[in-house]
């Protein structure tokens, strides 16, 4: 089936870092643009960063800008988000999917625009 699968969530303390991959299953993700998303109990589904296919553009929404970097491994067929300097806001199951013809530029774009959703992976940053 054409789908992301994350990984690499866990429990970390305020400060620390975590590395989230997403694994594109079923499709060429050098093909596409690639966008993590977030959605934390409550809250409504946020565009958290995205990369561009060649991987040239990056977008990161302003909250995590400084301490998010999204990379992609286009041979191995995977998406990144190295996660520095966690916050408690920062809680919530993260997403990755594809969108086809977006450009990733000054935005993550509205989910809408992405298709392939994984599971997610769960993040929860707490002491």
């Amino acid at each position: 089936q054409v789908q992301s699968v994350e990984s690499g969530g866990g429990l970390v303390q305020p400060g620390g870092s975590l590395r989230l991959s997403c694994a594109a299953s079923g499709f060429t993700l050098r093909s596409y643009t690639i966008g993590w998303f977030r959605q934390a109990p409550g809250k409504e589904r946020e565009g958290v960063s995205c990369i561009s296919g060649s991987g040239l553009v990056t977008s990161y929404v302003d909250s995590v800008k400084g301490r998010f970097t999204i990379s992609r491994d286009n041979a191995k067929n995977t998406v990144y988000l190295l996660m520095n300097n966690l916050k408690p806001e920062d809680t919530a199951v993260y997403y990755c999917a594809r969108a086809w013809n977006l450009l990733c530029s000054g935005s993550v774009g509205d989910q809408s625009e992405y298709s392939g959703w994984g599971q997610g992976t769960q993040v929860t940053v707490s002491s």
